[in-house]
């Protein structure tokens, strides 16, 4: 079967499409791929410089989503699921775990599915865990036209929240706006439009997956008992805090690393999609898709992320 493998520690260019032997069930549960998205990780993981080292060579692919090949953990054959690994997705057929696949509603289709775990399960854990966000509170979100951006808008209006999406360009505004934002402001002068539509007053929460010189304008922007959420360093700077701001206004920085904390904890993973699987049947949950390429463009779509070209998730077709 066919799989994007990393051989070299070289980057996007060091992925290749090769031939491997098929997995066997082996007390796991086979799926057969249909759909692969592309996750940050899998550029970290092509460079060597993801927390995981896994030896060479191995397999990307964090998101994806199939049917599952043989019953199995609660599964009968031909159900449609969403699968979630820290690599080793992005081939035509992957064996998993318990924890790591969650039954997809016909609603949605395959390049949704694999769109779906890791964006959307870090959305929750971040809001939900990390914020203890509340109905009725605002939530600012930076890369906003992104697919963690837009599971963020859409999981927090699922919660009741009201959602000012952050944005570099028109095309991204209007991605942002379709994922369901209630307001869209451009990045350069965020802080005066956030707080002109909150009266001044500032939002509940600031989900920030881009960090570097945007950090300290996105701590003037919380009101008061505010809560900023570190997600990622989109923008390459890690930026410091300056702690005497957190006594102005009693506010908060907390990290949001969902994949450590999640995949250690066994069943929390499918408590989390329990939780998003009636936001997924509403429509409220609705990923949007952005470039879709083919498995042999894994590299060439991993460098189209890492210069932020990208809205929305990006995905791969296997099937």
């Amino acid at each position: 079967m066919r799989a994007a493998q990393v051989t070299r520690l070289d980057g996007p260019s060091a992925i290749e499409v090769v031939d491997i032997a098929e997995p066997t069930a082996d007390g796991g549960l086979l799926v057969d791929v249909h759909a692969v998205g592309i996750s940050f990780p899998d550029l970290l993981l092509s460079k060597g410089e993801y927390q995981l080292k896994p030896e060479l060579p191995f397999t990307l692919g964090v998101d994806f989503a199939g049917t599952v090949r043989e019953a199995g953990f609660g599964f009968a054959a031909g159900d449609r699921v969403a699968c979630c690994l820290p690599y080793g997705g992005a081939a035509e057929t992957v064996r998993l775990g318990a924890d790591s696949v969650f039954p997809l509603p016909e609603r949605l289709s395959f390049e949704q599915g694999a769109a779906l775990p890791m964006n959307y399960l870090t959305a929750q854990f971040a809001l939900a865990e990390r914020a203890g966000l509340k109905e009725g509170e605002t939530v600012l979100i930076h890369g906003a036209g992104g697919g963690v951006g837009t599971a963020t808008i859409q999981v927090a209006k699922g919660y009741g929240a009201r959602t000012i999406a952050v944005v570099s360009t028109d095309e991204k505004a209007a991605v942002a706006r379709a994922a369901g934002a209630d307001e869209v402001v451009m990045v350069d002068g965020f802080l005066a439009a956030t707080k002109e539509l909150t009266g001044g007053r500032g939002v509940d929460v600031v989900l920030d997956v881009v960090g570097g010189d945007l950090f300290t304008d996105s701590l003037r922007a919380l009101g008061p008992q505010g809560r900023l959420l570190v997600v990622g360093f989109a923008a390459g700077g890690i930026p410091e805090v300056k702690v005497n701001r957190l006594l102005l206004n009693n506010i908060d920085v907390r990290g949001v690393g969902w994949g450590a904390y999640a995949m250690i904890r066994p069943g929390f993973m499918r408590k989390q999609w329990e939780e998003l699987l009636p936001m997924m049947e509403s429509g409220l949950i609705d990923p949007p898709i952005g470039a879709t390429y083919d498995l042999p463009d894994f590299g060439r779509a991993l460098v189209d992320l890492e210069a932020r070209k990208t809205v929305g998730k990006t995905v791969l077709k296997v099937r």
